[in-house]
């Protein structure tokens, strides 16, 4: 059995906990027949020396030693993969440092600030040799399995269009606080690469690579208050307000598309629609069928098939179970949710799967180049108002 050991970078962060906990819990569902691991590095650049932060740290990998310094843990022979769970405007830096030195590199998306950025790492990752995987979790849902299997087979026909969106509210109230996913140096493509790419990934898992498109970004609100201590889901009152940040980034683009194999899309997404805690959905159809699915039915799609017989047609619901292996291994029985962090379970599962066998599963460094080509082609649309070709 191979043990891969980790070290988590960010580990503080609500994304270093998932990732902390998941490489912990996926063998008691997978086994550790494919590989398992061993988190032997938390890294913590704010860390208080001797704080709350630490033992909190050691309470959840018991034995892993804390850092605040990555470059340390790059540094050590003992470590096989670097786990980045750091903001945006770090990913590349970090991820090329990881590279170059022979790790094996897990980033959570985006994967760069630019596309050329994002070529850079998977060039470096093919010449190493080196296992690579982007953090788009959504689509290990086993649901967009099924999905990938009757558009692969051909019950959809050839697909024709793609209508696909994710919205959340954290930046619907004007007094949301702000945070570095506002600020345009630290997160310089704002929703387009936050949650855009969630939408991209998608996108490319089901229908394929996109050609051209047209896209608007905009800003909502202008200014939020800075308010230390405050984060997802606060909103400040007037009076504790002595700092204004201004939003140096978007809140939310729709755009136009048009796909390699000549099928259509069009996308929204934003982080201001009130009420959204979390919407996810896609809509495809093609000349024999169509499919569609709502994350607030998280395991369930819903299939229409022209071959079905007069006066019998419609849309028929589709309730993914046990009957897919990676549903079975949660779960006994059918239309019982899995969620987010289940979903991260099966992908941390799949990147130690992919270090013990050497096998890269998707999405790779090479996927995440093309979903940063759409982020960039929806920066410079928006600039430009025009089309962009990819």
């Amino acid at each position: 059995m191979t043990t891969v050991n980790v070290a988590v970078l960010g580990a503080s962060g609500w994304m270093g906990r998932v990732h902390t906990m998941a490489y912990q819990t996926f063998p008691h569902f997978f086994g550790t027949g494919q590989g398992s691991a061993q988190v032997v590095a938390l890294v913590e650049a704010n860390l208080a020396a001797n704080g709350e932060a630490a033992k909190d740290l050691e309470f959840r990998a018991p034995g892993a030693r804390i850092e605040q310094d990555w470059r340390r843990v790059i540094r050590d022979p003992e470590i096989d993969l670097i786990d980045i769970c750091l903001p945006d405007n770090l990913h590349y830096e970090v991820a090329k440092a990881a590279l170059l030195a022979g790790k094996h590199v897990y980033c959570e998306k985006p994967l760069a600030d630019t596309a050329e950025q994002a070529r850079e790492l998977a060039d470096i990752a093919r010449e190493k040799g080196v296992i690579t995987r982007v953090g788009h979790a959504f689509p290990r849902n086993p649901a967009h399995d099924r999905a990938k299997e009757l558009i692969t087979s051909g019950a959809l026909g050839d697909i024709t269009m793609f209508k696909g969106c994710q919205h959340i509210d954290i930046y619907a109230d004007p007094m949301a606080p702000y945070m570095w996913r506002a600020d345009g140096d630290l997160a310089p493509t704002g929703i387009v690469g936050d949650t855009g790419s969630h939408v991209f990934c998608f996108m490319e898992f089901l229908v394929g690579r996109v050609s051209e498109l047209i896209a608007e970004n905009f800003i909502v609100t202008q200014q939020r208050p800075k308010v230390d201590g405050l984060g997802y889901g606060d909103a400040a009152s007037g009076s504790e307000v002595k700092e204004w940040g201004q939003v140096s980034n978007p809140d939310a683009t729709h755009l136009m598309c048009r796909f390699e194999n000549g099928a259509r899309g069009i996308v929204d997404f934003s982080r201001t629609a009130t009420g959204r805690k979390f919407q996810q959905c896609y809509e495809i159809y093609g000349t024999k069928g169509a499919l569609v699915y709502d994350y607030d039915q998280v395991n369930r799609l819903r299939f229409y098939s022209s071959a079905d017989a007069t006066g019998q047609q419609g849309f028929r619901d589709m309730d993914v179970g046990p009957e897919h292996p990676t549903f079975a291994a949660f779960l006994p029985l059918p239309n019982f949710a899995l969620g987010y962090n289940e979903m991260k379970l099966i992908e941390v599962a799949e990147v130690i799967k992919s270090i013990a066998t050497g096998q890269e599963m998707w999405p790779t460094f090479e996927s995440g180049h093309h979903i940063a080509q759409m982020v960039d082609a929806c920066m410079l649309s928006s600039d430009k108002r025009a089309w962009v070709t990819l």
